[in-house]
């Protein structure tokens, strides 16, 4: 790995913001091709982050400033892609369920998946049903991801996909949940695709899907 791109990818885990920011300056500086910053600096990273995470080296925190960090870099990077024409590696719109007003899971689910190379539609918390299905029929995404901290508000999570039912868009995205008291058990029930207790665990599995 050439220099600069370590030290983008050592920043990225490390979670140092100025780090991530100055090297992907000075890679674009040294006319380092967008994709491979974005490839070999920030998604290898996140990679790794998630896979510490996974094995119990890091934690929630680790991740978040780890994502951060990631995030600072690829808004300077992001023109530079758009110009270069690289695509993301798919589409997915995020939101925390109507009736629940948590958000730090669903925005670092959010991070994640940017970290992974997706397109991130964040339509907030509190979304209705019908916002959900107006984002699928505007944005196409190939993913919906449907958050719930809320014993109380994870019905929503069936009336939303009984939506996308009703408004004939189902068939058209995968949707994962996730969230404090959301099991696999209850994904199956509802007829979610995906079930994603984590984070890290969201973005690996959107990847796996894309793939498959």
């Amino acid at each position: 790995m050439d220099d600069v791109l370590k030290v983008i990818y050592d920043g990225v885990i490390n979670g140092q913001q100025k780090a991530v920011v100055d090297g992907v300056q000075a890679a674009l500086d040294a006319k380092v091709d967008p994709s491979t910053i974005l490839n070999q600096g920030m998604i290898a990273a996140m990679s790794e982050v998630g896979r510490l995470f996974e094995c119990g080296e890091y934690y929630v925190p680790e991740m978040l400033i780890a994502a951060r960090a990631m995030k600072s870099g690829l808004e300077l990077l992001r023109p530079a892609l758009t110009a270069a024409n690289v695509k993301a590696v798919g589409k997915i719109v995020v939101g925390t369920i109507q009736g629940d007003l948590h958000d730090i899971g669903k925005n670092l689910v959010a991070m994640m998946l940017e970290g992974a190379g997706f397109e991130v539609i964040d339509l907030g918390i509190d979304v209705a049903p019908r916002k959900f299905v107006d984002a699928v029929k505007e944005h196409q995404p190939q993913f919906i991801g449907l958050s719930a901290l809320l014993t109380t508000t994870m019905p929503n999570m069936k009336t939303t996909i009984d939506a996308l039912s009703e408004a004939g868009v189902r068939t058209a995205v995968k949707v994962m949940i996730g969230g404090a008291p959301v099991t696999e058990r209850y994904a199956r029930e509802i007829g979610a695709d995906i079930y994603s207790p984590d984070a890290s665990s969201a973005a690996r599995r959107a990847k796996e899907a894309m793939a498959g």
